[in-house]
């Protein structure tokens, strides 16, 4: 049997069934995905920052720009 897009999965349908998680577990999940984002954004600024300049061109960014973002704290978008 093949699910076409308004047949919900067997899968999302056990996970819409389930109750939701207590506030204190949905504010730890909350937390942990603030500080994977802000982890990911830190690394992902110094990489940039080291990039060689004919790979910052293929990205179409300058030395200036690409400092300019690698300088920005880790918690600002």
């Amino acid at each position: 049997m093949t699910q076409n897009a308004t047949t919900p999965s067997p899968d999302m349908l056990y996970l819409s069934s389930r109750p939701a998680l207590p506030v204190l577990a949905e504010v730890a999940v909350s937390f942990a995905v603030l500080v994977t984002n802000w982890t990911v954004r830190q690394r992902t600024r110094q990489a940039l920052r080291q990039l060689p300049p004919e790979l910052l061109k293929d990205v179409g960014l300058t030395r200036e720009e690409a400092r300019h973002q690698g300088t920005l704290p880790f918690w600002r978008p």
